[in-house]
């Protein structure tokens, strides 16, 4: 009998801790955010002559670590609109103002990543895939 009151007891218990559960949810809020980005592109003259050049670079080993690399070096130059540097072909294209930045700029930009890197056959172009050389 005392078995029997001890299992009914436990029983009871079991019951009541699992049917009396309250699952309630943690509380989500969502908040809007406005984000600004505040990038050198903003400073960009609209009115200033832009050229464009493409040239090959010697040197690079990976598309993240080379090519990337030199990418984001020349698109934070003061000057430069856009800038992408193509792994497979080995060729940069790069648009920029001439009054802040020049060839050879540009040239001791890559080298100064990694002094691997060697700028060839630099030249200017009126649209990326088209040849016009420089000086």
């Amino acid at each position: 009998m005392k078995i029997f009151k001890t299992l009914s007891v436990v029983a009871i218990l079991a019951v009541s801790f699992t049917s009396c559960k309250n699952e309630s949810q943690p509380e989500v809020k969502t908040v809007d955010i406005e984000v600004s980005k505040t990038e050198t592109k903003a400073a960009l003259n609209p009115n200033a002559t832009y050229a464009k050049v493409e040239f090959g670079i010697e040197g690079m080993t990976c598309a993240m670590g080379c090519a990337k690399t030199i990418e984001k070096k020349m698109a934070k130059m003061e000057g430069v609109k856009s800038a992408k540097v193509d792994f497979d072909s080995r060729l940069a294209m790069v648009e920029y103002d001439e009054s802040k930045v020049s060839p050879e700029s540009l040239e001791e930009t890559v080298t100064k990543v990694a002094d691997i890197y060697k700028v060839k056959n630099m030249h200017k172009v009126e649209e990326f895939g088209t040849v016009e050389n420089v000086e």
